[in-house]
């Protein structure tokens, strides 16, 4: 609704939608079952938003949680035509363990961001853009060229990748709570420190857009790097 309030106003409007690309492992095969289930979930908000064509579980699963046919189709009738962009975010926790009781652990980087980005865009084939992603210190320097390489590997490979997001450009407060609490800790997650005293990963993003300045500048290759 928003997006066809927007368009009514900017006819030329394109579109980021962010959302945290996961993958469910299953520890053994008694969980085989529930991380299928899981792996389907994950679409879910996208396939709303995008119109893609649900399966019958996922179906079931939201008349089982209180959507109405009515509201189902309200999508599939509403559909708006416009430039969209797939923002995907991937931290090290966006990868699970799935154990046979329900239980999800965290799984760290098995696959990581190229691969589950390659579904991701095979599902919508929509360009995309990495529209999160961080680490604290003494590991944010090695994470952030891990995330670079991902994203140029996948641009040389023909997905249509536009752009890469550090979050965020200072460090956070609260947010280890999700700002649940209001106690004044710094999570130490910034291109620059409260102080606006650049950081490593600062110094090492900023690096990089110096040494692919030409490249990224080519039309053929069109990437933005954001904060």
């Amino acid at each position: 609704m928003a997006m066809g309030a927007i368009l009514e106003v900017q006819p030329e409007a394109t579109f980021i939608q962010s959302e945290s690309s996961e993958y469910f492992h299953p520890v053994n095969p008694e969980a085989e079952k529930l991380a299928n289930f899981l792996n389907q979930k994950r679409f879910l908000s996208l396939d709303l938003t995008y119109g893609y064509p649900i399966n019958v579980t996922m179906y079931e699963y939201l008349l089982d949680n209180g959507m109405t046919r009515e509201e189902y189709h309200w999508f599939e009738d509403h559909q708006v035509t416009a430039r969209c962009i797939m923002g995907n975010d991937y931290y090290l926790t966006n990868e699970h363990l799935v154990h046979p009781d329900g239980f999800t652990t965290s799984a760290g980087e098995i696959f990581g961001y190229y691969t589950i980005t390659r579904q991701y865009y095979n599902r919508y084939r929509l360009p995309i853009m990495h529209t999160e992603t961080n680490r604290t210190m003494p590991d944010s320097v090695d994470w952030f060229y891990k995330e670079w390489t991902n994203v140029h590997k996948l641009k040389k490979d023909g997905i249509p990748i536009v752009g890469f997001t550090w979050y965020s450009l200072l460090h956070q407060v609260d947010w280890d709570s999700a700002l649940r609490h209001d106690r004044g800790v710094v999570n130490e997650l910034g291109l620059f420190d409260l102080d606006r005293k650049i950081m490593p990963v600062g110094k090492a993003y900023k690096k990089v857009i110096s040494q692919w300045r030409d490249v990224l500048a080519n039309e053929s290759y069109g990437l933005l790097f954001r904060v």
